[in-house]
């Protein structure tokens, strides 16, 4: 298991419900390393707003309800690192113990390998019992090491609303890259996110 720490800070705490999945979809925003040795690609539905990025975390938030994504890379020790190998190796208590301040009974419901554009990852979910939301929330956790170099993508929403949200966090994950060249999905329009203004 990568270490790693998550906040909720950007996590909206409303009641908004998520609107449906395929409307959200139809148009998606791309962000890419500009970083060569930090490459990656996320692609994510263009209500989605993300800050971040270079070195630091890349954080995706629904600005109405509450969905939160982060990327981010992580050094790795374990130069030997497979995808079946960490699934056979993964800890449910460990895991259930490195989450426990963040999502307060927090258990492991599933865990398997799931398939970003480009690699094999680690994923694993479950759901709180409690949060500083004042809410159970459900965690969507993938992981993969490319070109020696770990990359992990959480994602947690509001578990009432799992209906809702889990098909945008499919999408994000499936159309997630290790590479900063990779191409978006078919059907979709892309928004290209405006470079930051120069100082």
């Amino acid at each position: 298991m990568m270490k790693h720490n998550r906040v909720l800070a950007g996590l909206a705490a409303c009641g908004m419900v998520l609107a449906p999945v395929l409307v959200l979809a139809q148009e998606v925003s791309i962000t890419r390393s500009v970083l060569q040795d930090l490459p990656y690609t996320l692609i994510y539905p263009a209500v989605l707003q993300a800050t971040g990025g270079g070195v630091d975390p890349v954080t995706l938030n629904h600005p109405q309800a509450p969905l939160q994504c982060d990327m981010h890379v992580v050094p790795v020790e374990d130069t030997s690192w497979t995808v079946d190998g960490a699934l056979a190796e993964l800890d449910d208590a460990e895991v259930a113990s490195a989450w426990a301040d963040t999502l307060p009974g927090f258990a492991v419901a599933s865990k398997g390998t799931v398939q970003y554009q480009d690699a094999a990852a680690l994923t694993y979910e479950g759901t709180s019992t409690d949060s500083a939301m004042g809410m159970p929330l459900t965690l969507v956790h993938t992981e993969t090491v490319a070109s020696g170099r770990g990359y992990v993508l959480d994602c947690l929403f509001a578990a009432d609303q799992a209906e809702q949200a889990r098909p945008l966090v499919d999408f994000i994950v499936t159309n997630f890259s290790t590479r900063a060249d990779a191409e978006c999905c078919i059907g979709v329009t892309v928004v290209e996110p405006e470079p930051p203004a120069a100082q």
